[in-house]
């Protein structure tokens, strides 16, 4: 959804006065809250066969269809994917005009339908369409725009964990497939070789890995801040907002870090880079290993896993500390958190700002 934000300030900005509503997922109203410039309202999708995000069932589709007749939309774009059955469903909609992709053997449809563009990043395959609906973009920069709630909940973690984010790194090793995530053992030798600079790391993921989270912390020998399951996707984006890095799998940290324009090092096991790896390879440096097996399929590898392991610990370390040496040198800042009247005085980049 991230990746989307590009193609819909393009078409906020074409439409400034248009009311949007994006049919998606229960989970999605958060997201919606979260851009209101650019969204009006969620429509919550019951779920179809050839769905698999949700229980695929047709039982409350023709109802669902009937309802979005009734609203007697202006457009329908199909951002879902590459096309075929989402295709069926929104032209069901009887819209005044449709838009979307198509796949490269699929029947011609009425309205602005472009073939999948399969070789573009993914913001650049939804910019591709709203560029061909006459709504071209001015960036194709990911943007997160934290909240006072979020900043309130970084504020309470600072207090609470002792986070100094002027020497702050992230270590992210989590992913949803396993077949995406790089051995934990070598998250803990980066974390500790980083510990050992000077650094303050905190591991971070959601509260389903920490397991995970708290096998990296075991194995390792520096000590650490174990966050996982401590954040919102808010407070998540600020404290990736203040890190002085993240080091993480090709996931969706990696994309929150594109958002919050925070250096990262991202090693990226298994997926398709063209499509998923961030835009900006200045910011944001990607290791990865490209055996024929690439990109992969599989939630777990069968074959041993060597895109992964052929990224060693010594190119992640490497890459860390050359990311790290251009904001601040070789090495951090000494530890400098201060507890004064009832304040936390935390230096953070160029700057001092008090949190409550």
């Amino acid at each position: 959804m991230l990746c989307s934000v590009p193609a819909l300030r393009a078409l906020r900005r074409a439409a400034p006065h248009a009311h949007i509503a994006l049919i998606g997922l229960p989970w999605a109203r958060t997201f919606v809250d979260r851009y209101p410039d650019l969204l009006d309202e969620l429509i919550v999708f019951p779920g179809a066969t050839g769905f698999p995000e949700q229980r695929e069932d047709d039982g409350a589709l023709p109802a669902f269809i009937d309802a979005m007749r009734e609203r007697r939309f202006d457009l329908a774009i199909q951002l879902h994917g590459s096309g075929g059955i989402a295709n069926d469903i929104v032209c069901r909609f009887d819209a005044r005009a449709n838009a979307g992709f198509v796949q490269h053997d699929e029947i011609q449809r009425p309205g602005c339908f472009i073939e999948w563009p399969d070789t573009l990043a993914e913001p650049h395959r939804y910019l591709a369409l709203t560029n061909a609906m006459g709504a071209p973009c001015e960036s194709d920069a990911l943007s997160f725009d934290l909240t006072a709630q979020d900043m309130a909940h970084y504020a309470t973690l600072v207090a609470e964990h002792g986070i100094e984010a002027h020497r702050l790194v992230l270590v992210h090793p989590g992913a949803q497939l396993p077949s995406r995530r790089w051995p934990v053992a070598r998250f803990a030798e980066v974390a500790d070789s980083l510990a050992a600079d000077g650094w303050q790391i905190a591991v971070t993921g959601t509260a389903a890995e920490a397991e995970l989270t708290g096998t990296v912390l075991g194995l390792m020998t520096a000590p650490a801040l174990h966050l996982a399951g401590s954040t919102s996707l808010g407070s998540l984006a600020a404290l990736v907002e203040q890190a002085r890095l993240v080091v993480c799998n090709d996931t969706g940290i990696s994309h929150i870090a594109a958002a919050m324009r925070a250096p990262s090092v991202v090693v990226a096991s298994g997926s398709d880079t063209l499509r998923w790896a961030p835009l900006n390879r200045t910011r944001h440096r990607v290791l990865a290993d490209y055996p024929p097996c690439r990109p992969c399929s599989f939630r777990v590898c069968p074959y041993g896993h060597e895109c992964a392991l052929n990224v060693t610990v010594t190119q992640v370390v490497g890459a860390a500390r050359a990311m790290l040496a251009r904001d601040l040198g070789a090495r951090p800042a000494a530890p400098c958190l201060l507890h004064e009247h009832g304040a936390i005085v935390v230096p953070i980049r160029e700057e001092v700002r008090h949190v409550a």
